[in-house]
C-alpha cells in the first residue's frame, strides 16, 4: 500500500493523517494532490501511530491489530472533544504553506472506522479548508472512510475542474466497491458541488448530505456580497472580520458545543471563556478569504448554484438535507422545501436555532441524523439489521427524556422477578443474556416506552428494541408543488419526525414475524406489545384492560428460537392525565371524524382481518388534560424459559396454554402494581422534588417495599 503524492506537494500538519494505513485496503481513495504536473512519487508507509495505537499496514490482510470492535450501546462518540478552536488551529496549520492544487486529506481524529464502512468524501463550504467536520470527525470516523477535501487559498480550479476532480474519485471507489454506496457530505458551497457530482452521475448509488446548500444563491445575501466585495477598496477590505459572523452563524453555539457535552456547574463562565478563544477564528477567515480568493470563492458558488438548479431533474441519488432555522446568509430553511419537492429522494432534517455554519455548532449531531433518516447502508438497500447503529453516549445525555426534570416528572421506578420468585427493585431478574422477549400492556399513547427503553440501558447497558406499527415508524410527506399544501405537510413533518427519529434511534423495528425471528435468532432483547395500537388508544374506562388477539402470534416463534419470554406490566397514566374525548366521542363530533377519517385513509391496519375490538386500529389522538403527576411503574414477572422446548412447536394446546399463562402474568403484574403504588410515600412528584432537593440522587428515589 502506498501512498500517492504529487511533485508540488506540501507539509500537512500531524492533525492530518498523510498515509494509506488509515484508508482499508479495498478503497482507493488517497491522501494526494490532485492535478499539477509531474509524475507522482510513490512514498512506502509501513504503519502510523493515531492517538499512541500502531495501526500496521499488512496489505489488507486481517489482524488483530487494525480490527475494529463492533459499536455497543452508550458508545463514546467523541462529540464535544474537538471544538472551534480546534477548526482554527487545523486550517491555520493548512494554510502555512498553502500551495498547490486542490487535494484530499484524512483527519488523524477520524481513526480507523469499522469492518466495511462505505467511503465519505467531504466537501467544504466557502472556506475550502476542508476542516469544517472537526466537531464530528470521531463518530463519523468510526463508521466512514473521511476524506475530506481541501481547496488552496490561491488556487483558481474552475467548477468544471473541481467537479471533474471529485467526480474521478467517485469513479474510482465506485469501481473497487460497486455493490456499496458513496457518501458526498457537502456543506454550503459543498452542498452545491455534490449536486452537481451527483446529476453527471446518476446510475452510481449516491448519498448526498447536504448543510445548508447554496442552492439558492440568487435569493442569499451572497448575491449583494460578492458586488460588494468586488467594488470595496482594499485598503477597507479590513473590515472583513466583522462581516465573518455573518458567514459563520451563531458563534454563542459554537462556543458552547463542549458545554452542552459536560453539564459542568461553571458552564457559564467556561461559555465566555470559549467564545474568547473563539475571537482568533474571525483574523482567520480574513487570512483565508482575502479580496481576491472571496470574490472568486463567490463565483464559484454562484456559478455551481447555476449548474446545480439546472440539472435537479437528472440526480438520482438519496438526499438528507440539514437545514437551520436562523440561517442569516441563505434561506435554508424555504431551500430545503424547496429542494425536497424537486428532488426524487429528499429528506430533511431541520434545526431551528442554529445558524449557517451548523457543523460547528452545538445542538447538530450529524451522524445522528444520518442514522435516524436511515440513511447510514452498506449497501443499496437499507438493512434494518445490518446498517444499524445504536445510541451513542452523546445521544443518550442529550435526550429530553433524560433531563432531570423529566426523569423526576416521570419518577419510573422498576421491579423485577429473580430466579427464586423473590421481587426486588431495579432490572436484577431480567436475564443477562438473550434472546429475551419483554411482553406487556400499552398505556395510553404508548409514552410508556421511552422510560422503560432508557432505563434499560441506563442500568444494564441493554438496548431494547421495541417492534412498532409500521405506519407510525415509516411516517413520510410527499411534498406536493401547491406551496400553501406543502407547508402544511411540512409543519405537519416537524411534529411526526423527531418522535420517530427517537424511536429509529433507539432500535424500534416495523413490527412483522420476519423481524421479530430476526431479533429474536441475534440474541436481541425485544419488547412487545401484542396489544398494539388498539391497546395504546384506548377509550374511557380501559385502563390497564388487554386487548389481545385470541390466538398466540409470537409465542411460537420463542419457542423456536429458546427465548426467555418475560411478562411485565406497567401503570402510571392514569396519575399523569384525564382522558376527555376518546375515539368514540370523537366520532360523534362531525369535523373531527372527518379529520381523522382523512388521515388513516390508505394506512395499513395490521389487524383488520380479525374479529372483535383487536381489530379497531385507527390512528387517532385522544384529548387528555394534565394531573399533577403521580409516578411511573413497571413490574417484570418471573422469567418463562422456553429453551429445550422445541419439541412442543406442533403442541398447539402447549402453545396456547403458554399464551394464556402470559397473558394472565402480564394481569397479574398490573394488578400487583395498581395495589402496591397505594403504599409508596413518593408516588406524588412534590414528595420527590423535596426528596431530590434533599438528597440530588434521581437513580435512587425510594418507593413502596416490595
Amino acid at each position: 500500500m502506498a501512498l500517492i503524492v504529487s511533485n508540488s506537494s506540501v507539509q500537512l500538519t500531524p492533525l492530518l493523517g498523510v498515509n494509506e494505513g488509515l484508508r482499508r485496503h479495498h478503497s482507493r481513495v488517497l491522501v494526494r494532490s490532485v492535478g499539477g504536473g509531474g509524475d507522482s512519487l510513490m512514498v512506502s508507509q509501513e504503519s502510523v501511530r493515531i492517538d499512541g495505537v500502531c495501526c500496521v499496514n499488512d496489505g489488507g490482510k486481517k489482524s488483530e491489530k487494525n480490527v475494529v470492535e463492533e459499536l455497543k450501546p452508550l458508545w463514546d462518540d467523541g462529540y464535544g472533544t474537538q471544538t472551534v478552536k480546534d477548526f482554527t488551529e487545523i486550517s491555520m496549520d493548512l494554510i502555512k504553506c498553502d500551495g498547490g492544487p486542490p487535494r484530499w486529506f484524512c483527519p488523524v481524529a477520524c481513526g480507523l472506522p469499522l469492518n466495511d464502512s462505505p467511503v465519505l468524501l467531504y466537501l467544504p463550504g466557502i472556506d475550502g479548508t476542508g476542516a469544517g467536520l472537526v466537531l464530528h470527525e470521531k463518530a463519523l470516523g468510526k463508521v466512514f472512510h473521511v476524506q475530506c477535501f481541501h481547496i488552496p487559498v490561491w488556487d483558481r480550479t474552475p467548477l468544471e475542474g473541481l467537479i471533474q476532480i471529485v467526480e474521478e474519485t467517485v469513479m474510482i471507489e465506485n469501481a473497487s466497491s460497486p455493490n456499496k454506496p458513496i457518501y458526498l457530505f457537502g456543506d454550503s458551497f459543498g452542498g452545491s458541488l455534490a449536486l452537481a457530482v451527483a446529476a453527471r452521475n446518476p446510475t452510481i448509488d449516491l448519498i448526498l448530505i447536504l448543510a445548508n446548500p447554496t442552492t439558492s444563491y440568487e435569493k442569499s445575501l451572497m448575491h449583494p456580497l460578492l458586488s460588494l466585495v468586488r467594488a470595496l477598496p482594499e485598503e477597507h477590505y479590513g473590515m472583513f472580520p466583522n462581516v465573518a459572523r455573518l458567514l459563520m452563524g451563531d458563534f454563542v453555539k459554537m462556543a458552547t458545543v463542549e458545554i452542552n457535552n459536560t453539564n459542568h456547574s461553571s458552564s457559564l463562565w467556561k461559555s465566555f471563556g470559549n467564545l474568547a478563544e473563539d475571537v482568533p477564528l474571525l483574523s482567520l477567515l480574513g487570512r483565508i478569504l482575502n479580496k481576491d480568493t472571496l470574490t472568486w470563492r463567490l463565483e464559484l458558488v454562484e456559478s455551481a448554484a447555476a449548474y446545480a438548479n439546472s440539472r435537479l431533474h437528472a440526480i438520482t441519488a438519496e438526499v438528507l438535507v440539514l437545514a437551520s432555522g436562523k440561517d442569516n446568509l441563505v434561506p435554508s430553511k424555504n431551500e430545503a422545501q424547496r429542494l425536497s419537492r424537486l428532488l426524487k429522494r429528499c429528506d430533511v432534517r431541520s434545526f431551528e436555532e442554529n445558524g449557517h455554519a451548523i457543523l460547528l455548532e452545538s445542538g447538530v449531531n450529524v451522524l445522528s441524523a444520518i442514522k435516524a433518516s436511515h440513511t447510514y447502508r452498506h449497501s443499496s438497500k437499507y438493512d434494518f439489521f445490518k446498517d444499524f447503529m445504536p445510541p451513542s453516549l452523546t445521544e443518550f445525555k442529550s435526550l429530553p427524556m433524560e433531563t432531570w426534570l423529566y426523569r423526576l416528572y416521570m419518577g419510573a421506578t422498576m421491579f423485577s422477578t429473580m430466579e427464586d420468585g423473590k421481587i426486588v427493585r431495579g432490572l436484577a431478574g431480567v436475564p443477562n443474556e438473550g434472546a429475551v422477549l419483554a411482553v406487556g400492556n400499552h398505556m395510553l399513547w404508548g409514552f410508556d416506552v421511552f422510560s422503560l427503553t432508557l432505563e434499560f440501558l441506563r442500568e444494564k447497558k441493554i438496548l431494547l428494541h421495541g417492534l412498532a406499527h409500521p405506519e407510525v415508524y415509516h411516517y413520510k410527506v410527499k411534498h406536493e408543488y401547491d406551496s400553501e399544501t406543502s407547508d402544511r405537510k411540512f409543519k405537519e413533518e416537524y411534529f411526526m419526525v423527531p418522535y420517530t427519529d427517537l424511536m429509529k434511534l433507539y432500535g424500534a423495528i416495523p413490527v412483522t414475524g420476519r423481524n421479530l425471528f430476526r431479533l429474536l435468532s441475534r440474541k436481541s432483547y425485544v419488547l412487545l406489545y401484542p396489544g398494539g395500537a388498539r391497546e395504546a388508544l384506548h377509550r374511557k374506562g380501559e385502563g390497564c384492560k388487554l386487548f389481545w388477539p385470541d390466538k398466540q402470534e409470537f409465542v411460537r416463534m420463542a419457542v423456536k428460537l429458546g427465548a426467555t419470554i418475560i411478562p411485565f406490566g406497567a401503570i402510571g397514566e392514569d396519575d399523569m392525565s384525564e382522558l376527555i374525548i376518546d375515539y368514540n366521542e370523537m366520532k360523534m363530533i362531525p369535523f373531527l371524524d372527518q379529520m381523522w377519517n382523512e388521515y388513516n385513509r390508505g394506512r395499513k391496519n395490521l389487524r383488520e382481518a380479525m374479529s372483535g375490538d383487536i381489530a379497531e386500529q385507527t390512528i387517532h389522538f385522544p384529548l387528555l388534560f394534565p394531573k399533577i403527576p403521580g409516578r411511573l411503574y413497571y413490574f417484570f414477572g418471573k422469567p418463562i424459559q422456553t429453551k429445550g422446548k422445541e419439541n412442543m412447536l406442533d403442541d398447539e394446546d402447549y402453545l396456547q396454554e403458554l399464551y394464556i399463562q402470559i397473558k394472565c402474568d402480564v394481569e397479574k403484574c398490573v394488578s400487583y402494581l395498581l395495589t402496591k403504588r397505594e403504599e409508596d410515600p413518593y408516588r406524588g412528584i412534590v414528595e420527590r422534588v423535596v426528596w431530590q432537593t434533599n438528597y440530588g440522587d434521581l437513580d435512587h428515589i425510594p418507593s413502596f417495599i416490595p
